[in-house]
């Protein structure tokens, strides 16, 4: 016995000693702090790289970097004006959407996080896990695209901040004319932001370490700037700051050209026009043309930021949105109106609106500010209690944010004027600066920093995600990018996500990029959620979170919030976003590498078959229902090797994808000796299904004979509702041989046990002449010989077959055999009928045949020739007649068929015995016969005859179908069953050879005994 080897956890040999190669081995990626990505601790040749305990706590872990990651770009340039456009009600409703959003988002990702480690890859690992690679694959490339589309806004802010409020002289790009200042900004954006990306890159593929060292300095830089907000709103209580703000009647002026807000100024003893009078009027003289609205209205000034105690509230509570280029108006100012007049192209220093606003809009600006929350759970393994941090720090986090939001919502809209709001800037200053105490620097050198570090953690910590993407393998056309420098740094995916984010710079404006990446992370988000409601619905045995404070009610609703501020958002960025997921999952479930993760869209799968299977399971099939669900019997060679490929080529030719299929196989001897030897034809025959394309299912069976097996097979294939009500196999063409291990009585009674259990049974003669799935036929015929009423299944076959390119370009023809007494030319007209009533167009054609020539092909009680004529004559009845008694006859039929088959009979007349001879066969029977006297107590000479006249049945059926259907494509045949006298078994093999003689490709067809066509709808 061999000893049985202890599942502990691996270790490797290095200088301090062995290295735990768990959990806390791996590498864990982090847009904070990022590490060299490996996949084990060992370095590049081998040696050990080991690294010290986690001791990293809550704090330091989780809560200090989701804070950093939280708050950023936007809290400091747009949240003053998201105050000023949608109101303090709406601004709160807006912040109040998406902190609840990310709380819920963290709650379920608590729950993902503790069932169980999360190795690098942070959120993407959470999803794919979950939910499979299919989606995990898709969201992580849509988390990843958000986390560079975030780098491109935090660059973009950096340089607005730069070229805003710190030095403005540096723009490269001035404007040409007046009110091209927009245009030239974006351009200046495009060309710095460029410079500022590549220096970015060049820093991270340089070392990453310098970014880590820099982490801290940024996160100070954010608390400070907070800090100075709260101090400025408390000093404005008692001491608010001077920002006045110039006003023309309502509207909001502009110090750009001028300095004292007023028409005229003291001047000696006199006054004097300001300059203000010279941009209004055409000279400084009191008698120039000055415009209407400056000469209506009078020019005042107001305090920009009253302080905390004004009550001012109560004037911003409102929304005040605007369409692009609209004046920044003063509620409640004194304003004389006038006839609308231009804007002066600019010349006029009004203040506009430089964006349309509404609801919608400012709700995709603001998301970007509440992302970050997966800073914790990505660096799980430098954590001393990752069970417990990261859902407490996490919430916490995030608990925090959402207050210093919501409250700078109410706070500046309780100090700040409402036309500063509304304008990014005042007296080119930032808003919040102006607020803030002791300085404006403070929040300009702060927010500064803080956006250039947010910036260099994006470009650390998307090129790292892509990286664990690439080396899962779930998607071909990114290995690539899983290889990287001797340290493991993804220099390959760094230049990609350097590309992707100059896309995002040469947009320029962080108003249209900000709404990019919400779709991006809200997709992320939305797929957390789903990933724990679905866990928990489906209560699988692994999953066990330590985190127990989660319900799939909150999950549920938080998918369905971020759901709809998708739409919320930008329906259309929502439907592109969605878009590029459906793409790249189709992509990944088309040619990605096949995974095993347990994830929670098998467990769903296996519960909605068990639960649809369990439904299936309750009646009987409709006839509308009906289509053929095949168990292909296959044979093997010595090499476990398929036999007949061809028979599968024909199997989805047939199926196209629908239905039940079942590729069935025996491996004859015991199962503890050769189970090996079945796990190797298994895949063999699954590794050609994939070939043919033949969607299905594999059973082998290994049994002690190839007829055992084959009885097994019929019997016991598929399961409840989903079981096969048709058998094809082919024909076989090596029967006269007698060490054939498929020999023709394996055959016969293969046919005996289809009848048994009411199976339809399809047969293929010359199966490796039949069609490829990648050939075509251009012209051609499928012939079908509807001799005797099968249910229907020679008619619905042809019509199945045509679906599939092979034979699309194929025509079906239909040849009915009369015996000399009937009216050929009203069968061919009642045929016609039939077709038309059950949809199928087709050639009909009657042939005419002595009645004797075709009776020994009709012995069946139940598949007389009388039925099929019943039913032609039944479609000559009115139309009331044939809607009640049509559907009755096909009951009947097969009513009569289950209990002929049930019923014990007696031993069949001569006549109704299914045996046909070749000449030498019955010279040999005649000898055989004299010597042993009448056999069964039937004279000779009847037997004798008998063999003939089904023998004449043959030469004259096969010879009227040679010469109708010699050239066709493909035949298809009734299939009369084999005597119930057993030993007319090899006689009946030559009789369906005689009767197929001469043709190229052959379905012999024996209908299950129901109907399977209708003429109803």
């Amino acid at each position: 016995w061999a000893t049985p080897v202890s599942p502990g956890p691996l270790r490797s040999p290095g200088p301090h000693g062995s290295v735990l190669l768990g959990a806390r081995g791996l590498f864990w990626f982090s847009p904070l702090v990022a590490r060299p990505a490996t996949r084990s601790p060992l370095g590049p040749r081998g040696d050990a790289a080991p690294r010290g305990n986690p001791r990293m706590g809550t704090l330091i872990g989780v809560y200090l970097p989701c804070l950093q990651n939280i708050l950023g770009v936007i809290l400091f340039l747009r949240l003053t004006w998201i105050v000023g456009a949608a109101g303090v009600l709406g601004s709160f409703l807006i912040v109040f959407l998406c902190c609840t959003c990310t709380m819920l988002t963290a709650i379920s990702m608590s729950a993902i996080a503790t069932n169980g480690v999360v190795p690098a890859g942070g959120s993407y690992y959470m999803i794919s896990r979950s939910l499979g690679p299919e989606f995990g694959g898709a969201v992580g490339l849509c988390f990843y695209l958000g986390t560079t589309f975030a780098g491109a806004m935090y660059i973009l802010g950096t340089i607005e901040i730069f070229l805003t409020y710190i030095s403005p002289g540096a723009a490269i790009v001035e404007a040409e004319a007046a009110g091209g200042e927009a245009a030239a900004m974006l351009h200046n954006m495009r060309v710095y932001g460029t410079g500022t990306l590549a220096l970015m890159a060049l820093v991270v593929f340089v070392g990453v370490k310098y970014v880590n060292k820099l982490a801290l300095v940024f996160l100070a830089c954010v608390v400070l700037s907070i800090l100075a907000i709260y101090a400025g709103v408390i000093k404005t209580a008692f001491s608010p700051p001077d920002v006045p703000v110039c006003l023309l009647g309502n509207r909001t002026l502009s110090r750009r050209g001028f300095d004292v807000c007023a028409k005229v100024q003291a001047a000696g003893n006199g006054s004097a026009p300001t300059a203000l009078w010279g941009l209004f009027c055409n000279s400084s003289t009191a008698s120039s043309s000055c415009d209407p609205y400056f000469v209506q209205n009078n020019v005042t000034e107001a305090q920009g930021i009253p302080g905390v105690a004004s009550g001012v509230l109560l004037d911003n509570l409102w929304s005040a949105y605007a369409d692009q280029g609209a004046f920044v108006e003063k509620r409640g100012a004194a304003s004389v109106p006038v006839p609308e007049e231009e804007r002066g192209a600019g010349r006029l220093p009004y203040v506009l609106a430089d964006i349309t606003t509404y609801f919608t809009l400012l709700v995709g600006i603001y998301f970007p500010s509440v992302t970050g929350i997966m800073a914790g759970s990505n660096r799980s393994g430098d954590l001393r209690d990752a069970q417990k941090s990261i859902p407490a720090g996490t919430i916490l986090a995030i608990a925090t944010t959402s207050f210093i939001y919501l409250s700078c919502v109410l706070l500046f809209g309780a100090c700040i004027e409402g036309v500063v709001l509304r304008d990014k800037c005042v007296g080119g200053k930032l808003v919040v600066g102006a607020l803030a105490w002791p300085s404006p620097w403070v929040i300009v050198i702060g927010s500064f920093f803080s956006t250039c570090g947010a910036g260099l953690q994006s470009l650390t910590g998307a090129p790292r995600l892509l990286q664990a993407i690439a080396r899962d393998g779930v998607i071909p056309v990114l290995q690539v990018f899983g290889h990287g420098k001797a340290n493991g740094e993804p220099t390959w995916a760094l230049l990609l996500t350097a590309l992707i984010c100059e896309t995002g710079i040469l947009i320029a404006s962080l108003d249209s990029v900000a709404p990019i990446l919400s779709m991006f992370f809200l997709m992320c988000y939305m797929f957390v959620n789903l990933a724990c409601a679905l866990q928990t619905l489906l209560r699988t045995p692994n999953w066990r979170p330590r985190f127990k404070y989660y319900h799939w009610t909150l999950s549920f609703l938080g998918m369905s919030l971020c759901f709809a501020l998708m739409f919320i958002c930008s329906w259309y960025y929502a439907l592109f976003a969605m878009l590029i997921a459906g793409c790249i999952y189709k992509y990944i479930e088309y040619r990605g590498a096949e995974k095993e993760w347990g994830d929670g869209i098998r467990g769903l799968s296996l519960n909605a078959a068990h639960y649809a299977l369990l439904r299936v399971e309750h009646g009987p099939l409709h006839t509308k229902n009906w289509r053929p669900q095949v168990l292909v019997m296959l044979n093997l060679d010595s090499e476990r090797r398929v036999k007949h490929p061809r028979l599968l080529s024909f199997t989805s030719q047939l199926k196209a994808g629908k239905g039940l299929t079942i590729v069935g196989s025996v491996l004859e001897g015991t199962f503890l000796d050769r189970h090996a030897e079945a796990q190797q034809a298994e895949e063999n025959i699954r590794a050609l299904m994939g070939t043919e394309k033949t969607k299905g299912f594999c059973q082998l069976v290994v049994s002690s004979s190839l007829r055992d097996g084959m009885s097994h097979l019929i019997q016991s294939a598929g399961l409840g509702g989903m079981r096969h009500n048709t058998v094809l196999m082919a024909w076989p063409a090596a029967w006269r041989q007698g060490d054939s291990p498929f020999s023709w009585k394996n055959f016969v009674d293969t046919v005996r046990d289809t009848t048994a259990a009411h199976q339809a049974l399809l047969v293929a003669k010359n199966v490796d002449l039949f069609p490829q799935n990648q050939e075509r036929f251009s012209d051609g015929n499928i012939d079908v010989w509807w001799i005797v009423h099968d249910g229907g299944l020679l008619m619905l076959l042809p019509f199945l077959l045509r679906q599939h390119k092979v034979w699309r370009r194929c025509r079906m023809r239909i040849f009915t055999v009369a015996q000399v007494d009937d009216n050929s030319i009203q069968m061919k007209k009642d045929l016609q009928t039939f077709l038309y009533h059950l949809r199928i167009s087709a050639e009909v054609e009657v042939v005419e045949m002595v009645e004797n020539d075709i009776s020994a092909f009709t012995y069946e009680k139940t598949l007389m020739m009388e039925q099929r004529s019943q039913m032609l004559k039944q479609m000559q009845l009115s139309k009331t007649e044939r809607e009640r008694e049509a559907q009755l006859i096909h009951d009947r039929n097969t009513a009569s068929h289950s209990a002929a088959a049930a019923r014990t009979q007696a031993p069949p007349t001569p006549d109704k015995v299914q045996m046909t001879w070749t000449k030498e066969k019955l010279v040999a029977e005649k000898h055989r016969s004299k010597d042993a006297g009448a056999d069964a107590g039937l004279p000779v000479s009847r037997r004798n005859q008998s063999n003939v006249r089904r023998m004449h049945t043959a030469v004259k059926l096969n010879g009227v179908v040679l010469d109708k259907s010699r050239d066709a494509q493909l035949v298809l045949l009734n299939m009369p069953g084999p005597p119930r006298n057993r030993q007319g078994d090899e006689n009946y093999m030559e009789f369906l050879e005689v009767l197929t003689e001469g043709l190229n490709r052959v379905l012999l067809v024996r209908g299950s005994g129901r109907e399977v066509v209708t003429i109803y709808s």
